[in-house]
């Protein structure tokens, strides 16, 4: 039986959140013909990963392989998502579930969180923040810090890190440190796969600093990010046959 792909997200309160994850669910479908996708969330959307999973092993499943849809390795991924999975596998005996890496900062994700910025205004003061929900990892703050560097190299351009909540520099901050550098005209990439309270929050923050900011769109409406999630399943599928040969 081939093992089913359950795709988690965060959920949110914000509907349309929860309503993009299941539009790129839908595609991943389109590109795993053969293999059962389903979508699931941590928290606040339904339906929980934990009832998926449950769901799944009472109808004969003895194997799945959980994806997040996460762009970082922080306590969702390292903590929350483990302890729901953990809680599920107790109460199912015999039931393998192994979790894919984080979809991340995977070279796909990045050229299409830069394709986005294609469209914005040219002007010669520009700046570019990289604007991602922020952690109290630092590893995984860093990933987004090692982003806007390469990106002020690709571009040319002066670049920062901006975060929406849990640690610094947010969005004001950021802002005032490009402005430091001359920057008048910010652009403001999306490291969000869907909408939501945060990217509204970003883009309401970047308003404030430049009324005429670029805001770009959050990332999972590109069908590189449903490859992206594919390739996941598809390793960790491959590590499970590995382990069972």
């Amino acid at each position: 039986m081939t093992p089913p792909l359950v795709a988690v997200a965060h959920g949110s309160r914000d509907p349309r959140s929860a309503a993009t994850v299941r539009a790129l669910v839908d595609v991943v479908r389109a590109q795993a013909p053969g293999v059962p996708v389903h979508e699931s969330f941590l928290d606040l959307s339904a339906p929980l990963v934990t009832d998926v999973l449950r769901g799944l092993y009472a109808d004969g499943h003895r194997t799945a392989i959980v994806v997040p849809l996460l762009l970082g390795s922080a306590f969702h991924a390292r903590v929350d998502l483990p302890a729901l999975i953990a809680s599920v596998t107790a109460s199912c005996p015999g039931f393998v579930v192994r979790t894919s890496d984080v979809l991340g900062a995977d070279p796909a994700l990045e050229a299409v969180a830069l394709d986005r910025l294609a469209a914005a205004p040219r002007h010669r003061d520009t700046g570019v923040l990289v604007s991602a929900v922020g952690s109290s990892n630092a590893e995984a703050n860093a990933i987004v810090a090692s982003l806007a560097a390469r990106w002020e190299d690709r571009l040319g351009l002066p670049v920062s890190e901006a975060f929406a909540s849990a640690t610094q520099p947010d969005i004001p901050a950021a802002a005032e440190r490009l402005r430091a550098r001359g920057v008048r005209h910010l652009v403001v990439a999306s490291w969000f796969l869907a909408p939501g309270l945060l990217p509204d929050r970003i883009a309401r923050l970047a308003r404030e600093a430049d009324p005429e900011a670029f805001i770009a769109a959050p990332l999972a409406d590109d069908p590189r990010v449903a490859d992206v999630v594919v390739a996941r399943y598809a390793t960790a599928v491959s590590g499970l046959l590995r382990q069972y040969a």
